[in-house]
């Protein structure tokens, strides 16, 4: 598995295996992670900090080599020491980490497979793969940046991958890895059909205005296949169902803009809003 560089953050959720026990204290390795120079980052769990009740033993509560959720709640950057607590990891912040690790598993393992395929070492996975993605998703698509929380998610990037496989070419990824991470993803993800949507703005004052506003959106419907409901006047939801969302898109704005066309040509006005 593919280790990310460096500390994690503090109040960071991770996961760490215990390798020894002392009479206060426990003693961990994170799994997810490792130090620039790819050492092993050993960690502390004090003895106050393993249950939310007084502690008699602490062998009662970690075992050596065994696998937990901690939380980050001290960091020493010098020594590249951290400082974990598992009484303040709720049972929600346990499944939502162990889930973080299956799915950043299972991108590893997809990385790997195609890391062996173009016949290279993890390091060039990490410094031709990973670090381009990384830098795509942060600089290039802002908007992205609430999906990955604190770090970047390579399972994510991978879900974006299969429904769209040019963000290999804009990160700047060699044909030779892209074709065989494409191979690769496309085995391991369905496609997701998604949902588009946009709120449209018909208005007209002539006579048969309501007529005319009901055939735009008929034509609409009709020429495009979208879904048109009713939100309360002027305002009307539009939205298309697609494996394709950069294709979709392009129809929904095609569609309204030739609805906004249409109701304009008859004397009328329009406008649309994309929702996200």
């Amino acid at each position: 598995m593919v280790k990310k560089k460096g500390l994690p953050k503090w109040g960071e959720h991770v996961l760490c295996t215990a390798t020894r026990i002392t009479p206060f204290a426990a003693w961990c390795t994170l799994d997810e992670y490792e130090g620039e120079d790819g050492s092993r980052i050993e960690c502390m769990i004090h003895i106050s900090e393993v249950a939310g009740k007084w502690v008699k033993d602490i062998r009662d509560f970690v075992k050596p080599n065994k696998r937990y959720i901690a939380k980050v709640i001290r960091i020493d950057y010098q020594k590249g020491h951290l400082n974990l607590s598992l009484k303040r990891v709720s049972k929600f912040d346990k499944k939502e980490a162990m889930e973080k690790y299956r799915r950043t598993k299972r991108a590893a393992g997809m990385l790997m497979r195609a890391t062996k395929r173009v016949g290279k070492t993890e390091s060039d996975a990490h410094d031709e793969v990973v670090a381009k993605l990384e830098k795509i998703f942060y600089e290039k698509r802002p908007e992205a940046e609430g999906k990955f929380a604190e770090k970047f998610d390579l399972f994510y990037a991978f879900e974006e991958t299969n429904e769209d496989p040019s963000t290999l070419t804009e990160a700047g990824i060699t044909k030779e890895w892209a074709d065989a991470l494409v191979e690769i993803i496309k085995k391991n993800f369905r496609v997701k059909e998604r949902t588009l949507k946009a709120v449209l703005n018909l208005t007209s004052i002539a006579p048969d205005g309501v007529k005319i506003i009901k055939k735009v959106l008929s034509n609409l419907e009709k020429t495009t296949g979208m879904n048109v409901k009713y939100i309360s006047a002027p305002r009307y939801s539009v939205d298309i169902k697609s494996k394709n969302p950069k294709e979709a898109e392009k129809r929904l704005k095609e569609g309204l803009e030739g609805a906004i066309k249409e109701i304009k040509a008859a004397g009328g006005d329009g406008s649309y809003k994309l929702m996200k």
